[in-house]
């Protein structure tokens, strides 16, 4: 079997870590563009060294490929020759590595689960790892780990003492409907914790349940009408998926078992779900940031938790290119403005176009009824985090500021207990200040709510803040409204803003459990 190497990833001193689990990029030869190493891909030229033969290869083999100009790979089990990857790689050479001659599933998954490596390295694919021969029974020697997987039996035990009970699922049906009932056994489940999808003649239901999902994934006994509603009953955690029959007949089952159905395992053991949504508005907010609106398929159900982000996925010159972005709601003033489509139906982005980017500018291009593919939501914000607060500071810089939207609009409307909400709102010019009137419109309704603005490159006339975060700034800023009072304090933008935000705050006394930071 392959052992993970057991080692920080990313080291201790390299330049990808960040404060809290994020990544930062090392600067790029000129020419070693992500746009370059599609190119070099399609220019046929033999990236693996091997003239386009496939092998199986042995762990033997796999160890003897660990230097950089000869570097091969394995991620979930398959093996690739990141040599000649190594100087188009954001995160450096070092990082690449850190996984030469070894199975790196593990160690890409902590900051590269999202990307579409099957893609982006077809052309460096060496093989598939040889299996070993089958242990003989009596053979007792302690069952190790593949791919950062147990064996099921071990996932089932692991689970059973550390993790929530499993779920269980159930149905019955009318002439004309199928009701699809999920127990989960928890008392705090609400609907965006529930995920659903029909496309291809193939159903799926996923439940979250803290750091677990839950799959029901089927081929339906018969066809269903598009649409379905969902409900949970919060006071004891049952889910209820209620789908319509095309055909008043009666269904012998509910189907036949797809990949995984029936499975409860921890999410980052599961890959990541896509299904295309339609551009259905574009709208200026700034000089360089528009809204975008995107329509679930009318057999999707999906709500992005608080806090959560979600995946964009596009084909570039042939090669799928996926980034993150944290959903907004449509307006900060929701409640007085009239929605065209239900929330659940719409997501909606605020994101920076950047000229001489790749991923942007082509988003930009789409045209309204265009399509882009949409994962389904991950990240580490956990509601409760809210439960009791009194304080609650918000320190966004740039498009930091998107996480924000939701939990502004979440602290004024569901925390009794709030006393205070502000917000610090960082950019270069008074230009760049995404939803200004909307803010100051806010603050002016809420009297609980403050907005300080501070720009690094301000004009003549303004007469705010000015600088970059500082201590002197957050000292000022961070005021209780009582001496014990409750305080959360969400940061969110470029990394070195989040690494020096996230220093100050501790050098404030701050407590680790007081702040929650958000990386990309």
């Amino acid at each position: 079997m392959l052992n993970v190497p057991s080692r920080a990833f990313p080291g201790p001193s390299s330049q990808q870590r960040v404060a809290s689990g994020g990544r930062s990029k090392v600067p790029l030869k000129q020419g070693r563009s992500l746009m370059d190493w599609i190119r070099l891909t399609r220019s046929g030229k033999d990236l693996t060294g091997l003239k386009g033969r496939l092998f199986e290869v042995t762990e033997e083999e796999l160890e003897k490929h660990n230097k950089k100009d000869d570097c091969w790979i394995c991620i979930r089990g398959f093996v690739y020759n990141v040599s000649p990857y190594m100087e188009y790689h954001p995160g450096g050479e070092d990082e690449l590595m850190r996984a030469a001659g070894s199975d790196g599933t593990d160690l890409f998954d902590q900051v590269h689960r999202w990307v579409n490596y099957e893609s982006m390295l077809k052309e460096c694919l060496v093989g598939k790892m040889a299996i070993k021969p089958a242990i003989p029974k009596d053979y007792h020697e302690e069952k190790k780990v593949l791919n950062g997987m147990h064996p099921k039996s071990q996932v089932t035990d692991t689970r059973a003492r550390e993790g929530p009970i499993s779920p269980s699922y159930d149905w019955f049906q009318t002439d004309s409907l199928i009701t699809i009932i999920i127990y989960t056994k928890q008392k705090d489940m609400n609907l965006d914790s529930v995920i659903v999808d029909y496309q291809d003649d193939s159903f799926r239901a996923e439940t979250i349940i803290k750091d677990y999902s839950y799959l029901i994934h089927m081929e339906l006994f018969r066809e269903i009408q598009e649409d379905f509603s969902v409900r949970v009953v919060e006071n004891v955690g049952k889910i209820e998926i209620v789908l319509k029959k095309k055909e008043h007949t009666s269904w012998k089952c509910l189907g036949r078992a797809l990949e995984n159905h029936n499975s409860f395992t921890p999410r980052k053991d599961t890959a990541l779900y896509y299904r295309k949504c339609q551009l259905i508005s574009k709208e200026d907010v700034t000089h360089d940031t528009k809204l975008f609106c995107l329509m679930l398929p009318p057999s999707s159900y999906l709500q992005v938790p608080i806090g959560q982000h979600v995946y964009l996925k596009l084909t570039i010159a042939g090669t799928e290119i996926v980034k993150p972005y944290t959903p907004v709601s449509h307006s900060l003033l929701f409640k007085l403005m009239e929605q065209v489509l239900p929330d659940d139906k719409c997501i909606y982005f605020l994101i920076k176009i950047y000229p001489a980017g790749l991923f942007t500018p082509e988003l930009d291009h789409l045209q309204i009824g265009d399509f882009v593919s949409v994962s389904s939501p991950e990240g580490n914000f956990k509601i409760s985090q809210f439960q009791e607060l009194e304080d609650l500071f918000l320190l966004a810089a740039g498009t930091g500021f998107t996480p924000m939207v939701k939990i502004l609009n979440y602290a004024l409307t569901n925390i009794p207990s709030l006393r205070k909400v502000k917000l610090m709102f960082f950019n270069k010019t008074e230009d760049d200040i995404i939803w200004r009137s909307q803010l100051e419109n806010l603050a002016f309704k809420d009297k609980r709510c403050d907005i300080e603005f501070v720009l690094s490159a301000p004009t003549s006339g303004w007469n705010g803040k000015q600088g970059h975060i500082s201590r002197a700034l957050l000292s000022e800023f961070l005021k209780r409204s009582l001496d014990k009072s409750k305080v959360l304090i969400c940061i969110c933008g470029p990394t070195p803003f989040t690494e020096q935000g996230i220093r100050l705050l501790h050098d404030l006394n701050f407590s680790k459990d007081e702040i929650h930071s958000f990386t990309a």
